[in-house]
């Protein structure tokens, strides 16, 4: 398994007060998803720094308090699950992994609470 990219994502309820404060600090709007099927979140929103940080911020009006997690992008998702849960992590939605047209998702916390966003992004010629 290769960890293809790996940075904070903050879940919100309104995300566009902390797309402001990333904007202000450099960051600029790369990416936009809308409305997951199977999952409550309203959109991800991808930022990058001109100096190569990047963060995601992830609107989702139905959560009780914002949290952040890791997001970890990796080439084989079957493998990464495996080894997480193999850690002690568990998937929060009961087994649930999210499918899109363009990826698969599975939020994975630890046994310390910590969470892991773990995806592997679908590409055109894998669909």
């Amino acid at each position: 398994m290769k960890i293809t990219s790996f940075n904070p994502n903050i879940v919100v309820k309104d995300a566009e007060p902390v797309i402001a404060v990333f904007e202000a600090l450099g960051f600029e709007i790369r990416h936009m998803v809308r409305k997951f099927e199977n999952d409550e979140a309203n959109r991800l929103v991808r930022m990058k720094h001109p100096d190569g940080f990047y963060v995601d911020i992830t609107e989702n009006p139905q959560i009780p308090q914002t949290v952040t997690e890791i997001r970890m992008n990796v080439d084989n998702f079957e493998e990464a699950y495996e080894m997480l849960e193999a850690k002690g992590f568990r998937n929060i939605r009961d087994g649930q992994i999210i499918e899109t047209p363009s990826s698969r998702m599975a939020i994975m916390a630890s046994p310390t609470g910590f969470g892991i966003d773990l995806v592997k992004h679908i590409k055109k010629e894998e669909r």
